[in-house]
């Protein structure tokens, strides 16, 4: 005759249980170690406009590029000089910097000194023939830094010629 054990009366059967929440609660502690020795940014990034271009033209100082009407609906490249530092004055390197805007875009990476210059196709941007001005976007990306946004960190305005 064959005998019938239950589980109920058997005292190893409580092992499974424990040895699962054993492991759940090891396995908890090592992941909270693991996600506490991971960096944090901590440290803002101070980014300047140079210098900017319209293509064919000399660099000016600042944000701003000045069009006239009769050459902004034109395609026109656009050059952005950007010098990208930490809160101290130090260059920022290997930071990744993107400007669109306008049907545009341009991105690089910083360079040891924390410049980069950002050259847009020559076809983009433009401006449509009922816009006097129009912005692009930038913003950077580095390692170590809280990411950088600037809406409107370009601006293009169409006056009249002369």
């Amino acid at each position: 005759m064959r005998q019938i054990r239950f589980l109920r009366n058997d005292e190893r059967a409580m092992e499974l249980p424990i040895n699962i929440v054993v492991m759940l609660v090891v396995g908890m502690v090592a992941l909270a170690t693991l996600i506490s020795i991971i960096p944090t940014p901590t440290k803002e990034m101070s980014v300047f406009v140079v210098e900017t271009t319209l293509e064919g033209g000399s660099p000016q100082a600042g944000n701003s590029i000045i069009v006239t009407a009769e050459n902004a609906t034109d395609p026109f490249g656009v050059t952005v000089k950007i010098e990208v530092t930490d809160q101290d004055g130090n260059p920022v390197r290997d930071a990744n910097v993107v400007l669109t805007g306008l049907g545009g875009a341009a991105s690089n990476n910083t360079i040891i000194d924390g410049t980069t210059v950002l050259i847009t196709d020559e076809a983009m941007p433009r401006l449509d023939p009922n816009q006097n001005e129009g912005t692009m976007d930038l913003k950077i990306l580095a390692d170590g830094f809280y990411d950088y946004e600037k809406q409107d960190a370009i601006m293009i305005i169409k006056t009249r010629g002369t």
